[in-house]
């Protein structure tokens, strides 16, 4: 991969160009931005956790609670919801569904 155009103002601060070919992964680790996978994640349980502290007869959770059944599924592998992604990510930090209640952490 070469420089990738977020990451060229940051590489233009330490005197670098796209002609100099520096891998993104160099330039987050130089300058200390984090992987945009790990940006990601972090908003989507960030997202969660607002999400699961909102009363329970608010428009978010009660849109969150409605059955998938009311959908129609097309041909094809379903899409992946938002609900599958939400538990890969807790268990990839080995946080659990619990812990959203507690901003502290």
């Amino acid at each position: 991969m070469g420089l990738f155009f977020a990451h060229l103002p940051c590489a233009k601060m330490g005197g670098k160009t796209r002609q100099d070919k520096i891998r993104n992964e160099a330039i987050r680790e130089r300058v200390g931005i984090a992987p945009i996978i790990e940006k990601m994640v972090e908003n989507r349980l960030r997202w969660f956790g607002h999400v699961e502290r909102r009363p329970v007869d608010s428009v978010v959770r009660r849109v969150d609670q409605m059955e998938r059944k009311q959908t129609i599924q097309g041909r094809g592998r379903p899409k992946k919801t938002i609900r599958e992604v939400i538990k890969k990510d807790l268990e990839l930090n080995d946080l659990d569904r619990s812990m959203v209640l507690d901003k502290t952490l």
